[in-house]
């Protein structure tokens, strides 16, 4: 009790109710999981999903069962409503990845073909069709009264940037945890045994992620903006400092890849240019978020950081209009790469909007029901409610920083709480520390004041 369970354990579990549109009971979902547990530990992840709002549950006791809910399925009946259609685009997928997979001297020599821009005409060209913005939309469209420009993101801004930041940095071969890329951030504490380019990447990742939010209403598809942005990505990243945030002056290879981009600097640029006007032109957000995810690792305008650069720019329309932002959850990194190969390649989009489409499904039902907790089973609490009233306590009252309290929290931990309940004991403290307000605070005993003084500690964040 109390050990944490890996995300990835949660994901094959949902996965497998995924395949089942009409739901499924806890027997077909044991038999279809690789990994054989125990009846009851299956049990209790299958409420730790429906609590969290990933699953839904239907019935009772032995009856009970469970699917995903719509706005995860909700792609596919998209589909089903035109089997042609379906049809079409499952063989599309089916044929990217057959031609990326084969091996690398078997491949057609593939160069940028400027074509795939030209021809492509704002509000007339469409890479998703009316019935897919559509359903993006009503899963991404908050119900809240209207809002500042930004205002939505602000709002979860802790658990976007953790998020977001890590996905990204993710599919790039990062090898940071969830949790250990939430204290990075949250508390400047590096994870152990990790090469300095990966705490650096997740690092920049949350600067970039600051930038588009604060300047929710000043950004768009500009170079001053993806300028900006890049630079952000790319701090401390790359082999020539003063190439970030600049267009590309060299040529560049693409690794197991037979595509060769532009290498003349005045195309870049032009192409660069007629690139971001059309996406300004673009007036659905969706539309203009996918284009980026197309169109700029395909122009590979700088030196390195594009698909890294086109995941964060994607989500300029979403923030600016209070939409669900994207955090690309769930997203395997191989399905990504073969995807964005097929585009390099074969100017094929099908499987990257298929990532597109599932991500953004996903991303949508967790920022639905973010918490500010870490939805832990209540006894664990309950059993250690003294330790944490008291850590909580003496953090706010000696107004520690974040690095501090982090410490504190582990060194405390370490002395005061049984090795198998640890680790669940510092994370919820953590959460707890992070989630804090003036209309929260008086629990721990400690008046306005106190609490005000810690906070101007707190937020003075130091990475």
């Amino acid at each position: 009790m109390g050990k944490r369970i890996p995300e990835e354990k949660f994901q094959a579990i949902e996965a497998v109710v995924s395949m089942f549109p009409d739901g499924t009971g806890i027997r077909e979902i044991a038999d279809k999981l690789d990994d054989k547990i125990p009846r009851r530990t299956l049990q209790y992840r299958l409420k730790h999903l429906v609590d969290e709002g990933r699953l839904l549950s239907d019935g009772e006791r032995r009856g009970v069962k469970y699917r995903v809910p719509a706005t995860r399925t909700g792609y596919r009946e998209v589909l089903k409503k035109d089997a042609v259609t379906r049809q079409s685009f499952l063989e599309d997928i089916d044929k990217i990845r057959k031609y990326i997979r084969k091996p690398i001297e078997t491949r057609k020599r593939a160069g940028y073909d400027r074509k795939f821009l030209d021809s492509y005409l704002p509000n007339t060209s469409f890479y998703l069709s009316e019935k897919e913005r559509e359903h993006l939309r009503k899963i991404g469209t908050q119900a809240a009264a209207e809002q500042p420009v930004g205002a939505h993101a602000k709002h979860i801004l802790n658990r976007l940037l953790i998020d977001m930041s890590w996905n990204s940095s993710r599919l790039e071969g990062n090898t940071y945890s969830l949790l250990e890329t939430g204290r990075l951030i949250n508390f400047g504490k590096e994870a152990e045994g990790k090469d300095q380019l990966e705490t650096q990447m997740i690092l920049n990742h949350k600067e970039a992620i600051e930038f588009l939010v604060d300047s929710a209403a000043e950004i768009g598809f500009s170079r001053y903006t993806i300028f900006n942005l890049h630079a952000l990505l790319a701090h401390n990243l790359l082999a020539d400092p003063k190439s970030i945030g600049k267009l590309r002056r060299i040529a560049v290879g693409m690794g197991k890849s037979t595509f060769r981009p532009l290498e003349a600097p005045q195309l870049i640029d032009e192409c660069f240019d007629q690139l971001l006007a059309s996406t300004t032109a673009i007036k659905d957000p969706f539309e203009q978020s996918f284009f980026t995810m197309v169109q700029i690792p395909y122009l590979q305008p700088f030196d390195n950081v594009n698909k890294r650069l086109s995941r964060l720019a994607a989500n300029i329309p979403l923030i600016r209009e209070n939409l669900m932002p994207l955090s690309f959850i769930e997203v395997p990194a191989d399905v990504y790469t073969e995807a964005v190969l097929g585009v390099y390649e074969l100017k094929e989009i099908a499987l990257l909007k298929n990532i597109f489409f599932k991500a953004y499904e996903s991303s949508a039902s967790r920022y639905r029901a973010v918490r500010q907790v870490i939805g832990e089973p209540d006894q664990f609490r309950m059993k250690h409610r003294e330790g944490l009233f008291h850590i909580v306590r003496e953090i706010i009252l000696a107004s520690m920083s974040r690095k501090s309290a982090f410490e504190h929290v582990e060194h405390w931990a370490g002395k005061n709480i049984e090795s198998e309940d640890r680790e669940t004991f510092r994370e919820i403290a953590e959460n707890e520390l992070i989630a804090l307000h003036e209309g929260s605070c008086a629990r721990y005993r400690v008046g306005l004041r106190e609490f005000q003084l810690w906070q101007e500690v707190w937020n003075k964040r130091s990475l």
